[in-house]
């Protein structure tokens, strides 16, 4: 300011170099004081308790600067009562005493009687000065986020989707229906038996092969809401928030049972320990195996059902696949004849087609997947699209384009298996990948 004298002005300087020499702080505010500056040395008074929130001095301070009683103030009774400076609404005033009693204390929100002090009245005069000390997290504020609220996790109601609309794949819904659905349909008869629940169903096979959509139509057979979860959805930059995130989805299943719980990609959400060098991903899998085991949910996992889906399920921590776990295996191969002409329809049903020889393309399409037969039907779509855009002409997709399409296209899960065939020879434990060494043999792959 144009008339400060020059000792305001150098102290100012110095104090905003050295924000934090609480002294510094005092003595700047005390000239301020003497000049009538009451305000300013109130915000520097308040600046000074915030690096040093029980300062007798700077308390003394402000309670002069907001020209409180002089009871208030250094030698006043508030003062010989506690050494340590003017007690705080709620305190006794010095040891020995007596909680404050009577209309003022009753009244709440100010100080005890005698000590002729507001410190809420205070702490309002200065919060438009003095900012808080603590920066919070908005969504730890809000309760919102992916781990702040447990309802946060988006839950799919009851679909339409059912197994028979699954084309083809007959052995995956024989399978789902022997190991899954058939002991949750008939409660009489699983009882009879000693059917448990307990574990889960663990499907695996090339990428592309409708493994999420098989997972969806199980949970519509069940009547059961659907909550899918993957690896970004879990995984937080804080510690431990990965962990209450898993548990939090847990906990919103079984707030919604009769819930089916979708792991999907889960050699990434439940990676081998042994291979996993960050402590993170390790406490992750920890959680899982204690969210899978119903030990965490009190009730248990009661209505809740767990389905999980990987291509590379010899990278899945074992622990995982134990009995009571996903302790059900299933592979989802590449969609037989039937489901390949169900998928091809479903891809052409509103494209301009023109006499197509579903049999001929379906014969041409073997080991293609879901994927790859919608690609298919897309590059077909894109040739004749050109041809009409060059011509001026619409011309209809034809036989011929879908065929070309697939000439063009080599099958996505050769690679797959490719891979999954040295682990069927050389890693079958425990006969875990019977079902695959099977396949492969039928095909003639081995």
């Amino acid at each position: 300011m144009a008339d400060e004298s020059p000792l305001i002005r150098s102290l100012r300087a110095a104090v905003a170099a050295a924000p934090g020499d609480v002294p510094l702080r005092l003595h700047f505010a005390e000239l301020l004081l003497a000049e009538g500056r009451n305000d300013e040395a109130v915000a520097e008074a308040a600046a000074a308790l915030q690096h040093a929130p029980g300062d007798a001095d700077a308390r003394a301070l402000m309670v002069r600067a907001m020209g409180l009683p002089p009871a208030a103030g250094p030698g006043g009774p508030a003062a010989t009562a506690d050494p340590a400076g003017p007690a705080r609404p709620g305190e006794p005033a010095g040891p020995g005493a007596e909680p404050p009693a009577g209309p003022a204390a009753a009244a709440g929100g100010g100080a005890p009687a005698g000590s002729g002090f507001d410190w809420d009245a205070a702490e309002q005069q200065v919060q438009d000065v003095v900012g808080p000390r603590f920066l919070e997290d908005p969504q730890a504020a809000e309760g919102a986020g992916a781990g702040g609220d447990a309802d946060a996790w988006d839950v799919d109601a009851p679909g339409a989707v059912r197994l028979a609309d699954v084309g083809g794949m007959e052995e995956v819904k024989d399978r789902l229906e022997a190991a899954f659905l058939a002991p949750m349909r008939n409660p009489e008869l699983r009882r009879l038996y000693g059917k448990s629940l307990r574990g889960g169903l663990l499907l695996y096979g090339p990428p592309g092969c409708g493994k999420t959509f098989i997972a969806r139509a199980v949970a519509g057979e069940l009547g059961a809401n659907f909550l899918t979860v993957s690896l970004s959805d879990v995984l937080d930059m804080w510690i431990g928030a990965s962990e209450k995130n898993i548990h939090d989805i847990f906990e919103t299943a079984r707030r919604q049972a009769p819930c089916v719980v979708f792991l999907d990609e889960l050699d990434a959400l439940g990676a081998k320990r042994s291979r996993t060098h960050h402590s993170g991903l390790r406490n992750v899998v920890n959680q899982l195996l204690t969210e899978l085991d119903g030990i965490a949910g009190g009730a248990g996992n009661e209505g809740v059902f767990v389905l999980a889906a990987t291509n590379v399920p010899w990278d899945v921590d074992i622990a995982l696949r134990r009995p009571g776990r996903l302790d059900r295996t299933l592979l989802v191969l590449p969609p037989d004849a039937t489901a390949r002409e169900a998928i091809l329809r479903y891809h052409l049903r509103e494209r301009p087609i023109e006499a197509v020889d579903l049999g001929r393309l379906v014969k041409a399409t073997e080991d293609f997947s879901g994927a790859d037969l919608a690609h298919v039907c897309e590059t077909a779509a894109e040739t004749a699209l050109l041809d009409s855009a060059r011509s001026g002409a619409v011309r209809l997709i034809t036989t011929k384009d879908l065929l070309g399409a697939a000439k063009q296209l080599k099958p996505s899960t050769e690679p797959w298996f490719a891979a999954a065939r040295n682990v069927a020879m050389f890693a079958n434990e425990g006969g875990l990948y019977d079902d695959l060494l099977a396949h492969l043999k039928r095909k003639r792959k081995l």
